[in-house]
């Protein structure tokens, strides 16, 4: 085979190699662009979805939201006890709702720094099997009993408590205490005294 000959037939083969080459890469192009326009042909779609759905959830919930604030309305433009108790319970919503969420974030932050959590499934089994089979045998009972005619012991247990425990203990009693407070002035009405009615008291 002459030089010539040889040189041609190179040439060929590597051509045919490189259009082989820009033939794949194209078909491979093509392929990415057309999945990439399928994946956002069906984002587009799946997002017309949600704001289809959430559109007319937020409408029938306005529509209910409208509907009730109407109702409420019209019973408190009735007039007599049954405005003034529809007046009341409105004035009452925005505060209720704001103390409720108050006393969540109350409780989180004392959950999370007293680090309490609630007991597994596996704890409330163990426990009230043990309770059901005391119960069974008339043993629950015989011990609750055995404890109380023995104050010695009773009296040793008060005596070993750690410091940590008593101070627990005082939070608790100052909450219990709170909680009893609180529910007396609500009972009343009032911070501090009774209403009067009629005649003043005399002391």
């Amino acid at each position: 085979m002459s030089f010539a000959a040889s040189r041609a037939v190179l040439r060929r083969t590597t051509f045919a190699v490189r259009r082989a080459g820009i033939r794949n890469a194209s078909s491979t192009s093509d392929a990415t662009a057309a999945a990439k326009e399928k994946a956002a042909q069906a984002q587009s779609k799946a997002s017309e979805g949600l704001t289809k759905v959430s559109s007319s959830a937020g409408s029938a919930l306005s529509k209910a939201g409208s509907m009730a604030s109407g109702a409420m309305n019209t019973l408190a433009n009735a007039g007599g006890r049954t405005g003034r108790l529809v007046g009341r319970i409105q004035s009452m919503i925005p505060v209720g709702i704001y103390y409720s969420k108050v006393a969540l974030e109350v409780s989180k932050y004392v959950i999370r720094e007293r680090k309490m959590s609630p007991p597994d499934v596996a704890t409330f089994q163990k426990y009230f099997q043990n309770m059901f089979n005391q119960l069974r045998a008339g043993k629950l009972f015989q011990q609750a009993e055995s404890a109380s005619a023995q104050p010695t012991s009773l009296l040793q247990r008060v005596r070993n408590l750690s410091t940590a425990q008593w101070a627990s203990a005082g939070v608790v009693v100052a909450e219990v205490i709170g909680m009893f407070s609180l529910g007396e002035m609500i009972g009343r009405r009032k911070v501090v005294g009774y209403h009067m009615y009629g005649e003043e008291a005399h002391h």
